[in-house]
Protein backbone atom coordinates (compact mmCIF):
# COMPACT_ATOMS: atom_id res chain seq x y z
CA UNK A 1 0.00 0.00 0.00
CA UNK A 2 2.85 2.39 0.84
CA UNK A 3 4.45 1.86 -2.59
CA UNK A 4 1.07 2.37 -4.28
CA UNK A 5 0.66 5.72 -2.51
CA UNK A 6 4.15 6.80 -3.58
CA UNK A 7 3.23 6.23 -7.23
CA UNK A 8 -0.17 7.97 -6.90
CA UNK A 9 1.55 10.97 -5.33
CA UNK A 10 3.85 11.27 -8.34
CA UNK A 11 0.86 11.52 -10.68
CA UNK A 12 -0.63 14.36 -8.62
CA UNK A 13 2.48 16.41 -7.81
CA UNK A 14 3.36 19.50 -9.94
CA UNK A 15 6.61 17.76 -10.95
CA UNK A 16 7.92 20.41 -13.34
CA UNK A 17 7.34 23.26 -10.90
CA UNK A 18 8.90 21.30 -8.04
CA UNK A 19 11.92 20.37 -10.17
CA UNK A 20 12.52 23.96 -11.29
CA UNK A 21 12.27 25.26 -7.72
CA UNK A 22 14.76 22.65 -6.52
CA UNK A 23 16.96 23.61 -9.46
CA UNK A 24 17.08 27.23 -8.32
CA UNK A 25 18.01 26.17 -4.79
CA UNK A 26 20.68 23.78 -6.10
CA UNK A 27 22.22 26.54 -8.25
CA UNK A 28 22.24 29.10 -5.44
CA UNK A 29 25.50 30.03 -3.70
CA UNK A 30 23.81 30.25 -0.32
CA UNK A 31 26.78 29.99 2.01
CA UNK A 32 25.93 28.19 5.25
CA UNK A 33 22.66 26.81 3.84
CA UNK A 34 24.50 25.31 0.86
CA UNK A 35 27.11 23.74 3.13
CA UNK A 36 24.40 22.31 5.38
CA UNK A 37 22.59 20.77 2.39
CA UNK A 38 25.78 19.24 1.01
CA UNK A 39 26.79 17.70 4.35
CA UNK A 40 23.28 16.34 4.94
CA UNK A 41 23.26 14.82 1.45
CA UNK A 42 26.68 13.18 1.92
CA UNK A 43 25.53 11.66 5.21
CA UNK A 44 22.07 10.60 3.97
CA UNK A 45 23.31 8.88 0.80
CA UNK A 46 26.75 7.77 2.05
CA UNK A 47 28.58 9.57 -0.73
CA UNK A 48 32.22 8.44 -1.06
CA UNK A 49 34.04 11.78 -1.10
CA UNK A 50 37.46 10.10 -1.03
CA UNK A 51 37.15 9.67 -4.82
CA UNK A 52 36.33 13.32 -5.48
CA UNK A 53 38.97 15.71 -6.82
CA UNK A 54 37.99 17.96 -3.90
CA UNK A 55 36.95 15.91 -0.88
CA UNK A 56 36.03 18.77 1.45
CA UNK A 57 32.36 19.87 1.27
CA UNK A 58 33.48 23.45 1.88
CA UNK A 59 35.13 23.56 -1.56
CA UNK A 60 31.74 23.69 -3.32
CA UNK A 61 29.94 27.03 -3.58
CA UNK A 62 26.63 25.53 -4.78
CA UNK A 63 24.90 22.17 -4.45
CA UNK A 64 25.12 21.73 -8.24
CA UNK A 65 28.87 22.22 -8.14
CA UNK A 66 29.07 19.48 -5.51
CA UNK A 67 26.67 17.15 -7.30
CA UNK A 68 28.57 17.30 -10.60
CA UNK A 69 31.96 17.09 -8.86
CA UNK A 70 34.88 15.71 -10.88
CA UNK A 71 36.77 12.67 -9.66
CA UNK A 72 40.45 12.34 -8.83
CA UNK A 73 42.71 11.59 -11.75
CA UNK A 74 43.06 7.83 -12.19
CA UNK A 75 40.19 6.59 -9.98
CA UNK A 76 38.22 5.45 -13.06
CA UNK A 77 40.82 3.84 -15.36
CA UNK A 78 39.60 3.37 -18.92
CA UNK A 79 39.43 -0.17 -20.26
CA UNK A 80 42.05 -0.86 -22.95
CA UNK A 81 41.41 -2.07 -26.49
CA UNK A 82 39.99 -0.34 -29.56
CA UNK A 83 37.32 -3.06 -29.82
CA UNK A 84 36.25 -2.70 -26.17
CA UNK A 85 33.43 -0.36 -25.11
CA UNK A 86 33.77 1.57 -21.85
CA UNK A 87 30.97 1.83 -19.31
CA UNK A 88 29.61 5.39 -19.65
CA UNK A 89 28.51 6.03 -16.05
CA UNK A 90 28.63 5.00 -12.42
CA UNK A 91 25.30 3.49 -11.38
CA UNK A 92 23.53 0.15 -11.67
CA UNK A 93 22.15 -1.82 -14.59
CA UNK A 94 18.37 -1.49 -14.75
CA UNK A 95 17.89 -3.62 -17.87
CA UNK A 96 20.14 -4.95 -20.65
CA UNK A 97 18.77 -6.99 -23.55
CA UNK A 98 18.03 -7.10 -27.29
CA UNK A 99 15.61 -4.58 -28.78
CA UNK A 100 13.03 -7.20 -29.78
CA UNK A 101 10.48 -6.08 -32.39
CA UNK A 102 11.42 -2.49 -31.69
CA UNK A 103 10.54 -2.77 -27.99
CA UNK A 104 12.78 -2.00 -25.01
CA UNK A 105 12.28 -3.72 -21.66
CA UNK A 106 11.64 -1.29 -18.83
CA UNK A 107 10.85 -3.74 -16.01
CA UNK A 108 8.95 -6.98 -15.58
CA UNK A 109 5.65 -6.54 -17.40
CA UNK A 110 6.59 -3.16 -18.91
CA UNK A 111 8.22 -2.20 -22.19
CA UNK A 112 8.17 0.73 -24.62
CA UNK A 113 9.15 1.44 -28.21
CA UNK A 114 12.59 2.57 -29.31
CA UNK A 115 10.87 4.96 -31.71
CA UNK A 116 8.98 6.67 -28.87
CA UNK A 117 12.16 6.92 -26.79
CA UNK A 118 13.98 8.68 -29.63
CA UNK A 119 11.23 11.24 -30.11
CA UNK A 120 8.89 9.48 -32.59
CA UNK A 121 11.10 9.61 -35.70
CA UNK A 122 10.75 6.28 -37.52
CA UNK A 123 13.85 6.80 -39.68
CA UNK A 124 15.97 7.71 -36.66
CA UNK A 125 14.88 4.58 -34.80
CA UNK A 126 15.21 2.17 -37.75
CA UNK A 127 18.96 1.41 -37.37
CA UNK A 128 18.40 0.23 -33.78
CA UNK A 129 15.53 -2.21 -34.41
CA UNK A 130 16.80 -5.71 -33.58
CA UNK A 131 19.86 -4.27 -31.87
CA UNK A 132 20.79 -4.09 -28.20
CA UNK A 133 20.18 -1.66 -25.35
CA UNK A 134 21.31 -1.00 -21.80
CA UNK A 135 19.52 1.13 -19.23
CA UNK A 136 21.67 2.40 -16.37
CA UNK A 137 20.22 4.06 -13.27
CA UNK A 138 22.26 6.69 -11.44
CA UNK A 139 21.45 6.84 -7.72
CA UNK A 140 21.90 10.06 -5.70
CA UNK A 141 25.26 8.90 -4.30
CA UNK A 142 26.78 8.25 -7.73
CA UNK A 143 29.17 10.27 -9.88
CA UNK A 144 26.91 12.14 -12.31
CA UNK A 145 29.04 12.87 -15.34
CA UNK A 146 28.36 10.81 -18.47
CA UNK A 147 31.19 9.57 -20.69
CA UNK A 148 31.54 8.06 -24.16
CA UNK A 149 31.60 4.25 -24.50
CA UNK A 150 33.70 4.62 -27.69
CA UNK A 151 34.86 7.28 -30.11
CA UNK A 152 31.93 9.08 -31.71
CA UNK A 153 30.93 11.95 -33.98
CA UNK A 154 27.68 13.66 -33.00
CA UNK A 155 25.13 13.54 -35.81
CA UNK A 156 21.87 14.62 -34.14
CA UNK A 157 20.64 15.93 -30.79
CA UNK A 158 16.94 16.01 -29.93
CA UNK A 159 15.16 17.51 -26.94
CA UNK A 160 11.92 15.62 -26.19
CA UNK A 161 9.55 17.28 -23.69
CA UNK A 162 7.66 15.09 -21.27
CA UNK A 163 6.84 14.16 -17.70
CA UNK A 164 9.26 14.19 -14.78
CA UNK A 165 8.43 10.99 -12.92
CA UNK A 166 11.07 9.55 -10.64
CA UNK A 167 13.21 6.93 -12.41
CA UNK A 168 14.01 4.82 -9.37
CA UNK A 169 13.40 1.03 -9.56
CA UNK A 170 10.01 1.25 -7.83
CA UNK A 171 8.66 3.79 -10.31
CA UNK A 172 10.15 1.90 -13.28
CA UNK A 173 8.22 -1.18 -12.16
CA UNK A 174 4.90 0.69 -11.84
CA UNK A 175 4.67 3.54 -14.41
CA UNK A 176 4.07 2.34 -18.00
CA UNK A 177 6.52 3.56 -20.68
CA UNK A 178 8.36 5.65 -18.09
CA UNK A 179 11.51 6.42 -20.10
CA UNK A 180 9.50 7.26 -23.24
CA UNK A 181 7.27 9.60 -21.18
CA UNK A 182 9.85 11.59 -19.27
CA UNK A 183 11.65 14.66 -20.57
CA UNK A 184 14.90 13.61 -22.25
CA UNK A 185 17.83 14.55 -24.46
CA UNK A 186 18.62 12.14 -27.30
CA UNK A 187 22.15 12.12 -28.76
CA UNK A 188 22.91 10.08 -31.89
CA UNK A 189 26.58 9.41 -32.65
CA UNK A 190 28.30 7.79 -35.62
CA UNK A 191 30.80 5.27 -34.25
CA UNK A 192 32.83 2.20 -35.21
CA UNK A 193 29.74 0.25 -34.04
CA UNK A 194 27.47 2.18 -36.42
CA UNK A 195 24.86 4.58 -34.99
CA UNK A 196 24.80 4.77 -31.20
CA UNK A 197 22.09 6.52 -29.20
CA UNK A 198 22.79 7.99 -25.78
CA UNK A 199 19.50 9.05 -24.18
CA UNK A 200 19.72 11.21 -21.05
CA UNK A 201 16.40 10.87 -19.22
CA UNK A 202 15.14 13.55 -16.85
CA UNK A 203 13.32 12.86 -13.60
CA UNK A 204 11.67 14.52 -10.60
CA UNK A 205 13.88 17.30 -9.20
CA UNK A 206 16.53 16.83 -11.90
CA UNK A 207 17.59 20.47 -12.07
CA UNK A 208 19.02 20.24 -15.59
CA UNK A 209 20.57 18.08 -18.29
CA UNK A 210 23.73 19.39 -19.95
CA UNK A 211 25.99 18.34 -22.81
CA UNK A 212 29.61 19.41 -23.21
CA UNK A 213 29.01 20.88 -26.68
CA UNK A 214 25.76 22.80 -26.04
CA UNK A 215 25.67 23.46 -22.30
CA UNK A 216 22.29 23.37 -20.55
CA UNK A 217 19.60 21.76 -22.74
CA UNK A 218 16.84 21.65 -20.15
CA UNK A 219 15.43 23.73 -18.60
CA UNK A 220 13.82 25.64 -20.34
CA UNK A 221 13.41 24.46 -23.97
CA UNK A 222 9.59 24.41 -24.06
CA UNK A 223 6.80 22.01 -24.92
CA UNK A 224 7.75 20.85 -28.39
CA UNK A 225 10.38 18.48 -29.76
CA UNK A 226 13.51 20.34 -30.86
CA UNK A 227 16.19 18.88 -33.11
CA UNK A 228 19.75 19.90 -33.98
CA UNK A 229 21.59 18.20 -36.87
CA UNK A 230 25.35 18.54 -37.28
CA UNK A 231 27.40 18.41 -40.47
CA UNK A 232 31.04 17.42 -40.91
CA UNK A 233 32.24 20.94 -40.13
CA UNK A 234 30.19 21.52 -36.97
CA UNK A 235 29.90 18.03 -35.45
CA UNK A 236 31.53 17.56 -32.04
CA UNK A 237 33.99 14.65 -31.99
CA UNK A 238 34.42 12.87 -28.68
CA UNK A 239 36.89 10.15 -27.75
CA UNK A 240 36.15 6.99 -25.79
CA UNK A 241 36.00 7.89 -22.10
CA UNK A 242 35.57 11.61 -22.75
CA UNK A 243 32.76 13.40 -20.90
CA UNK A 244 29.67 14.02 -23.05
CA UNK A 245 27.17 15.34 -20.51
CA UNK A 246 25.99 15.52 -16.93
CA UNK A 247 22.91 15.47 -14.73
CA UNK A 248 22.28 18.06 -12.04
CA UNK A 249 20.54 15.62 -9.71
CA UNK A 250 20.37 12.00 -10.73
CA UNK A 251 18.58 10.09 -13.43
CA UNK A 252 19.01 7.39 -16.09
CA UNK A 253 20.95 6.81 -19.31
CA UNK A 254 19.66 4.50 -22.05
CA UNK A 255 22.23 3.34 -24.65
CA UNK A 256 21.11 1.84 -27.98
CA UNK A 257 23.15 -0.02 -30.61
CA UNK A 258 22.24 -1.53 -33.96
CA UNK A 259 21.86 -5.27 -34.70
CA UNK A 260 25.04 -7.39 -34.68
CA UNK A 261 27.17 -4.38 -33.83
CA UNK A 262 28.16 -5.00 -30.21
CA UNK A 263 28.23 -7.84 -27.72
CA UNK A 264 27.38 -6.29 -24.37
CA UNK A 265 29.16 -7.69 -21.32
CA UNK A 266 27.32 -10.88 -20.25
CA UNK A 267 28.22 -10.21 -16.61
CA UNK A 268 25.94 -7.15 -16.63
CA UNK A 269 22.50 -8.14 -15.34
CA UNK A 270 19.75 -6.08 -13.64
CA UNK A 271 21.07 -4.71 -10.36
CA UNK A 272 24.77 -5.04 -11.28
CA UNK A 273 26.72 -1.99 -10.04
CA UNK A 274 28.58 -0.13 -12.80
CA UNK A 275 31.71 1.98 -12.78
CA UNK A 276 32.61 4.36 -15.54
CA UNK A 277 35.49 3.10 -17.68
CA UNK A 278 35.06 -0.64 -17.03
CA UNK A 279 34.18 -3.07 -19.82
CA UNK A 280 30.69 -2.40 -21.22
CA UNK A 281 30.97 -4.71 -24.21
CA UNK A 282 32.90 -5.40 -27.39
CA UNK A 283 32.54 -4.52 -31.03
CA UNK A 284 31.32 -7.32 -33.28
CA UNK A 285 33.64 -7.35 -36.27
CA UNK A 286 32.44 -8.87 -39.57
Amino acid sequence: MKDHLKILLQYSLPKHLLSRLVGKLAAAEAGALTQWLIKKFIHRYKVDMSEAAHAEPGHYKSFNEFFTRPLKEGVRPLVDGENVLAMPVDGAISQLAPIAQGRIIQAKGHDYSARALLGGDKALAAPFIGGDFATIYLAPRDYHRIHMPLDGVLRTMIYVPGELFSVNPLTASRVPELFARNERVVCIFDTAAGPMAMVLVGATIVASIETVWAGTITPPPGKRVQRWDYDADTAPRLAKGEEMGRFKLGSTVVCLFGPDRVALNEALTPGTPTRMGTEFGRLVRP
